[in-house]
């Protein structure tokens, strides 16, 4: 089994590519700042749940004594794909503060948008490294 085969790892490979994506995004969005007619865009939020479900078999409780009480088994996702034209599936989003000229992009929410992408980014890449940290004494056996 190698590395890439862990559901975990895989699902926050998969969320780091997003988070690249999205950047290219908005900074495409803030390089069309001035653009005539040009409208924001964003990437379609990634669905955990779907993610989850797509990651390998269900596991569903069993009663093992008849004592135990019953537990309904949760439902899917909504069917929710990640779109790979681009990774994500690009969203348009006009604002309500387009300018006269038919842009719709407000730097100042782009900026935050980047800001949090990057946080995400960083949250990601430090999960990442510690699980691969974890995965690595695991099998060193050192304590």
């Amino acid at each position: 089994m190698s590395l890439g085969d862990i559901p975990i790892l895989s699902m926050m490979k998969q969320r780091l590519h997003w988070l690249t994506e999205r950047q290219q995004v908005l900074a495409e969005n803030v390089a069309n700042a001035n653009t005539p007619g040009y409208v924001a865009k964003d990437l379609k939020e990634l669905d955990f749940g779907a993610m989850v479900d797509a990651s390998g078999p269900k596991l569903a409780p069993v009663a093992t004594n008849s004592m135990h009480i019953g537990t309904p088994v949760a439902g899917s996702a909504d069917g929710m794909s990640l779109g790979h034209a681009r990774g994500g599936e690009e969203i348009k989003k006009p604002d309500f503060e387009t300018t006269p000229n038919g842009n719709s992009v407000v730097l100042e929410d782009e900026m935050v948008k980047v800001a949090q992408t990057q946080m995400d980014y960083d949250t990601a890449t430090s999960l990442y490294s510690k699980s691969l940290g974890l995965i690595k004494l695991a099998i060193s056996g050192n304590s």
